[in-house]
This record gives C-alpha cells, sequence and structure tokens, in this order.
C-alpha cells in the first residue's frame, strides 16, 4: 500500500547544496586587461585614478577651436568678397 500515489502528501524537493558558477570569458579578459595597463601607467591598485586634465581644459579647447575657425571663415569670406570686387571693377570700368 506504499506504492500508491498520494494525491494529499506530496513529496518534498530534494535540496542540494549546489551554487552555480557562472564564467564570463569577456569579463576575465577585460579585468586582465585593466590590471595591465593600470600597472603600466603606475597606478596602485587599490587607488582611484585621478585624471590629469582639469575640469576646463576641454571647453577652453573647443572655444579657442571655434574663434581660430571663426576667423579663418571671415578672412577666407574678406578674400573672396574682395576678388569679385575686383572682377566686377575691371568688366564694368574698363
Amino acid at each position: 500500500m506504499a506504492n500508491l500515489p498520494s494525491f494529499f502528501n506530496t513529496h518534498k524537493h530534494k535540496r542540494f547544496n549546489y551554487r552555480p558558477r557562472y564564467y564570463d570569458e569577456q569579463k576575465e579578459d577585460l579585468e586582465q586587461r585593466i590590471r595591465q595597463i593600470e600597472s603600466e601607467m603606475g597606478v596602485e591598485p587599490g587607488k582611484a585614478y585621478v585624471p590629469k586634465i582639469r575640469k576646463g581644459q576641454m571647453g577652453n579647447y573647443i572655444r579657442k577651436n571655434r574663434l581660430k575657425q571663426s576667423r579663418q571663415s571671415n578672412l577666407r569670406l574678406f578674400i573672396i568678397i574682395l576678388v569679385l570686387s575686383l572682377a566686377a571693377w575691371l568688366l564694368f570700368f574698363r
């Protein structure tokens, strides 16, 4: 009678001490590369990296670059107007 299925007393699931391990090869490669680069740069593994570029340096570079481009554009426009004016004077007044 012990072999008959029981509808009221269900069996408990068996439990094992299984802890799944996940191996991510890309993550391992990235961590190894980071350690290698930190050792090349001289950064100690426990310390955070402090960049040498200060906060406003990139903004200053962009402003200077825009100013330089603006000056070049204005100079180019002035030369084109000068050449066109000279060509018009030669065509109409000579």
